[in-house]
């Protein structure tokens, strides 16, 4: 019945924008970039989710530096919204001769997809430039002028989007990507307000911490969060996440219904 009770986050229900990222790692940590997001991709078909690439920045040996998808169905941001951090990885990179385990990281943010009415963007606060589709290596992949970079100027936040063969059609995407950043900055700006007396920050979405460990050595992932440890690595990197989420879920709620009997 507690449960039931607390209040429901409305952004829960939103659409997401999912944003892949190699840190530390170089090449490895690009391979594993594109491991996390084809997880997430897998995990969202499970779901009955949709997704759609917006944009992606091939790695020079493989891998991706960086990858945007959206995400959309119902509850998509209420669950991988507890999904933004850092997600580390330990195993032998294919490219080490001597059989050493390397440590590599990547990031990942899910942002709440904004609609035109919850970010009021004003078009003089924009800079956008046009530029040539580039493939990996510096190659072009487009023979016009279609891909897209929006900066918003009093943020800095500088979204681009080179998926689609029309500039017309990345322009829009960016702009959506655009939307959900500003947005997610609203939110994280009354959150970090809402949780300045708690010691725990689970809730603000900080990416300067790490969240998860995949250990391929031993198959093992752990959440540092709520201190959960399987050792089904294989059925997690195939999107087989329920055993994660369904706990961070719990641990939430209850963190949730402590600060309801405080108050």
């Amino acid at each position: 019945m507690e449960t039931a009770l607390l209040p429901h986050d409305p952004n829960d229900d939103r659409d997401v924008i999912l944003e892949v990222r190699a840190g530390t790692g170089g090449d490895e940590a690009a391979l594993f970039a594109e491991e996390i997001a084809r997880m997430y991709i897998r995990y969202s078909e499970k779901q009955g989710w949709k997704t759609e690439l917006i944009d992606v920045t091939e790695g020079t040996s493989g891998g991706v530096k960086e990858v945007v998808y959206a995400v959309r169905g119902e509850g998509a941001f209420g669950i991988l919204r507890w999904e933004s951090g850092v997600h580390r990885v330990q195993r032998v990179p294919a490219t080490e001769s001597q059989g050493r385990v390397h440590t590599s990281a990547v990031t990942v943010a899910a942002l709440p997809e904004a609609e035109d009415v919850d970010i009021d963007i004003r078009t003089e606060d924009l800079r956008i430039d046009v530029y040539r589709a580039q493939g990996p290596g510096g190659q072009s992949v487009n023979t016009t002028d279609s891909a897209v970079r929006i900066t918003h100027v009093p943020t800095g936040l500088v979204v681009q989007c080179q998926d689609e063969k029309s500039q017309h059609k990345n322009k829009a995407k960016a702009m959506g990507v655009l939307r959900s950043r500003l947005l997610e900055k609203a939110i994280m700006e009354q959150e970090a307000e809402m949780a300045a007396e708690r010691k725990s920050q689970v809730g603000t979405g900080d990416r300067s911490a790490k969240i998860r460990t995949y250990n391929f050595p031993q198959c093992r992932v752990t959440d540092h969060r709520i201190g959960l440890t399987i050792h089904s690595l294989d059925a997690v990197m195939e999107g087989n996440l329920d055993e994660i989420v369904n706990a961070i879920l719990a641990y939430r709620r209850e963190e949730a219904l402590a600060a309801t009997r405080k108050g």
